[in-house]
């Protein structure tokens, strides 16, 4: 069997009280496959709360997790929502935050999405979520670029996907990886759903100065050193008390110090996107939370002025916080038909 970095190898499981959730074997590129609605225990992913858009929509859902190889070698977890009940209007391909994951955290945008039409894939950064890698450590963002490039690349080239229109969806440092993925080939991508993106960072999230001074240097010698701390801010980005228990008992959520080479990546990348906004060419919708105290709402405001789209929108809510998934419903339903009114229309033409 061919294993090589980039193949990835699908096999039918039978799910039962004892198959584990995920893969023992050392066969990383193992794709297991379940479906929404097989059983109680199935009915969505481990985590999600049996009131969310996730159990709301489960009969209109199937849910398929999976594993790939990147190009180093390393597993990283994927996972898809597709419709059950309706034609694939177009791709959607999520990608999370710093410390974040997809199958949790993610899976109720996912809902709505699948919900209007949507085939929605996602995929877990290397050291994050359920994929290997040391957790929370990112030695060079433009790995972590050309992953996620890779991965929806190989999903768009499948026979039955090459038709339909690509959009990209990115959450706070998801939405600079978005940004970055649309840089390595401007052409490819239909469009981009940009929330709350990490393209100027706030000051409450900067590493202190004399550690910025200090990177360059200590980095080359302990880079994994996790010495910039991380305080809990979820009091200060989400509203949703059930949004909040969530989090903190995702186990899959990163939730210590960054590492010396992490706040050094991520600061670089802030800097080359805020230098680099007239080379986003592609259309896109960017919204965010006035009240934002960690990506800096003045970031949002830049990139619409200087991104050379000849088509891009830009929504400002008043009073809303970084997670904007955690607003009041009726906020969350407000975001959500801006998002989707937008896709709708520029997911209109079936062909590429």
């Amino acid at each position: 069997m061919n294993l090589s970095p980039g193949r990835k190898v699908r096999v039918s499981v039978h799910i039962s009280s004892t198959t584990p959730r995920f893969p023992s074997s050392p066969v990383a590129c193992c794709y297991l496959q379940r479906s929404l609605g097989d059983s109680d225990r199935l009915t969505y992913p481990q985590g999600i709360s049996k009131t969310s858009p996730m159990a709301h929509y489960k009969d209109d859902i199937k849910y398929e997790e999976g594993f790939t190889l990147n190009s180093r070698g390393s597993r990283l977890f994927t996972c898809k929502w597709t419709p059950k009940k309706q034609q694939r209007k177009a791709l959607i391909f999520i990608c999370h935050g710093y410390a974040g994951e997809c199958s949790i955290s993610m899976a109720d945008t996912a809902a709505r999405l699948v919900h209007a039409g949507y085939a929605v894939h996602g995929i877990d950064q290397e050291g994050h979520g359920k994929s290997s890698g040391s957790k929370g450590y990112i030695s060079s963002f433009s790995d972590i670029v050309k992953d996620c490039s890779d991965y929806f690349k190989s999903v768009c080239e499948k026979p039955e996907n090459k038709t339909k229109k690509r959009f990209l969806y990115g959450f706070s440092m998801g939405g600079t990886v978005a940004l970055q993925v649309h840089r390595k080939d401007s052409m490819y991508w239909d469009g981009a759903v940009l929330l709350a993106p990490m393209v100027k960072l706030g000051d409450g999230m900067r590493p202190h100065p004399v550690v910025v001074s200090a990177l360059k240097m200590i980095c080359a010698v302990v880079p994994s050193w996790r010495v910039i701390p991380a305080p809990d801010q979820l009091d200060k980005v989400c509203k949703d008390p059930q949004f909040k228990k969530e989090i903190r008992s995702n186990p899959y959520m990163y939730k210590g110090n960054i590492a010396l080479q992490t706040g050094h990546e991520l600061l670089a990348v802030s800097l080359d996107i805020e230098k680099n906004m007239h080379e986003v060419t592609l259309p896109f919708l960017v919204l965010q939370g006035e009240d934002d105290v960690v990506a800096d709402p003045e970031g949002s405001r830049l990139l619409h002025e200087r991104a050379s789209s000849r088509d891009k929108t830009l929504k400002l809510y008043p009073g809303m916080w970084h997670v904007l998934m955690a607003e009041p419903p009726a906020d969350v339903e407000r975001i959500f038909v801006d998002v989707i009114s937008w896709l709708n229309e520029r997911a209109v033409s079936a062909s590429k």
